[in-house]
């Protein structure tokens, strides 16, 4: 069965497409679907910030192609799982639940507890890509172990 897992950051430009990017590659032969989307309109439609996709394709993922999305309602439905990048984003997450959702929202980082952090800093406005896809690399492994059951 395919797992459907859906990453949330503020915009929908930095650090939930690197997410999908990385889980989808780092995934392999897993039945992982991956999406990502922001809780703010502001960038819709555009691509990744070209920063973070050069410093992803430098290691090997593309996300050139992605375009950014708000968070909807229905997303509740169409995913197993919903991953934010940070509290705020969780938060926003949440109140958009609709009554009755029962879908798991995940902090990313909290797959990672190795790693000491409580959040994936924003890129966008720390320009620390190349930490930011570190990080967001040591929670993806983490989140493919929990999927595998480890």
């Amino acid at each position: 069965m395919t797992t459907r897992i859906l990453f949330v950051c503020l915009g929908n430009i930095c650090r939930s497409p690197t997410a999908e990017g990385v889980v989808r590659q780092l995934a392999g032969a897993r039945p992982v679907l991956v999406d990502s989307c922001g809780t703010s309109d502001w960038h819709l439609g555009e691509p990744p910030c070209p920063q973070m996709v050069r410093a992803a394709a430098a290691r090997g993922y593309d996300i050139s192609g992605l375009r950014a999305r708000q968070l909807v309602a229905e997303d509740f439905d169409r995913f197993d799982m919903i991953v934010g990048m940070d509290r705020e984003n969780i938060a926003r997450i949440e109140a958009l639940r609709p009554k009755g959702a029962g879908t798991p929202v995940r902090l990313f980082t909290d797959f990672a507890p190795e790693t000491g952090m409580d959040h994936v800093p924003d890129a966008y406005y720390t320009h620390d890509y190349e930490g930011a896809l570190t990080l967001i690399e040591a929670c993806a492994r983490g989140l493919l172990r929990h999927l595998d059951g480890a």
